[in-house]
């Protein structure tokens, strides 16, 4: 019996009879000669057919069929044609497609995409976006095992937030509320404190903002990292600068027919990814930008502009901005002088892509940060419990997936680089 054989090994069967499996992609009849392409996971081949013995009249677009034919060279973008033997329909389309898949734009709103997510899917630029994102999670948990980092799975279902309990999405617990989990945070230091030192995390995050924008969406993928014994938030910056480059290196190594396809160029890290202090941001803003109503924080159309600068001055896509104000980041940051605090974001193409920093480690001052916040230390007792018993300093990241690969493929609006976006009016499909 001839087993299947996937379209990108076929280059290598010249000759041989063989079987693949997989949509129709296109149909084209030419008198008593009929082309199919036919596409499976790995790529799409054509495939020759003479309609005097195969009838082709009930076979629609988008049908899942059987063929077994011999593989021959010719002069199309794979090298290889199959001459069709026998052809089986094992999935029959009955009606015809909400838009048309075989173009090479997709012609249709962003509503009517989306709510015919798994359709859309099947087209070759949208079914590239999510191989490239797939390769970036890898590659970030593969670069953090090689640094020493464990893998963990935290609660999605919590108590409290860990940012003072706003934007959180409350959900019956039993006779109790609970939220869903902002970040995973208050777990990735308490696995610190645990003794694991190094922890990241893949996961599913989730803000209850009642926003509707192209950056955000309230479900969304973050890769999570935390690290022990750390000097500053330096420390963290550099380990980022490592973690990209080595992500957009595996990029360019397992996606390059992904690239070609979306017309993506990568950009470049250099040995440091440029950083500026946000007080020298604000200066930046004022002078050239005639920005004067900003106060020590960014607006989008800020970001925007510092991220032409970081261009212009360094040469780099990437830039770090540093010292964020007290009253700008979480209550688990650490301070630092005129208050400011040993925080960083990072913005890749003038849009925040990372949020980071060194973390307090000692328990009295975690608790006064706590009440400074107008909050009651007891209610993060679990939490806090570990400080009390030797907490190393440390620090961490997040790194928003979606963002990320928006960022990297050239698309403004997240929900299209988001499998099954979650926003305010959309929960299916």
């Amino acid at each position: 019996m001839v087993e299947r054989t996937l379209v990108k090994e076929l280059k290598h069967s010249v000759g041989e009879m063989i079987k693949v499996q997989g949509w129709v992609q296109r149909i084209r009849k030419l008198g008593k000669i009929a082309f199919i392409l036919l596409r499976e996971r790995s790529g799409v081949v054509q495939c020759v057919i003479d309609t005097t013995k195969i009838e082709l009249t009930s076979l629609k677009v988008e049908s899942v069929i059987t063929i077994v034919g011999r593989v021959v060279e010719a002069n199309v973008a794979l090298g290889v044609e199959l001459q069709v033997q026998s052809l089986e329909i094992i999935s029959e389309v009955g009606e015809d497609l909400p838009f048309e898949l075989n173009k090479e734009e997709l012609e249709v709103n962003m509503e009517m995409l989306l709510d015919h997510r798994v359709l859309g899917l099947r087209h070759e630029k949208t079914n590239a976006i999510f191989k490239v994102q797939a390769v970036l999670a890898q590659a970030f948990g593969a670069f953090l095992k090689e640094e020493g980092f464990t893998q963990i799975y935290t609660s999605k279902i919590v108590a409290e937030g860990t940012e003072g309990g706003t934007e959180l999405f409350e959900i019956e617990y039993f006779d109790r509320k609970a939220y869903l989990a902002q970040s995973p945070q208050f777990y990735k230091q308490m696995m610190v404190g645990a003794g694991y030192e190094r922890v990241f995390e893949i996961g599913h995050v989730y803000r209850a903002e009642s926003h509707a924008t192209s950056r955000h969406i309230n479900e969304y993928v973050s890769l999570d990292l935390e690290m022990g014994f750390i000097t500053d938030e330096m420390e963290i910056m550099d380990l980022e600068t490592r973690m990209l480059r080595y992500m957009l290196t595996m990029v360019k190594a397992e996606c390059p027919q992904e690239l070609e396809v979306l017309g993506v160029r990568l950009p470049e890290i250099r040995e440091k990814i440029p950083a500026l202090k946000m007080s020298e941001v604000i200066e930046i803003l004022h002078r050239r930008y005639d920005r004067t109503d900003l106060e020590m924080d960014l607006d989008p159309e800020a970001e925007r502009m510092i991220g032409e600068y970081a261009v212009e001055k360094y040469g780099s896509e990437f830039v770090f901005i540093t010292h964020y104000p007290q009253s700008k980041r979480p209550l688990y940051t650490m301070p630092a002088e005129e208050g400011m605090t040993h925080s960083f974001d990072l913005l890749f193409r003038g849009l925040e892509i990372t949020t980071g920093g060194q973390r307090i480690h000692s328990y009295q001052q975690l608790c006064q940060s706590i009440r400074t916040r107008g909050m009651d230390p007891e209610n993060y007792a679990d939490y806090l419990e570990v400080f009390k018993f030797g907490m190393p300093p440390h620090g961490g990241l997040a790194i928003g997936l979606e963002r990320l690969t928006g960022q990297l493929l050239g698309y403004k609006n997240i929900r299209q680089v988001t499998l099954f976006p979650r926003d305010k009016n959309r929960v299916q499909p």
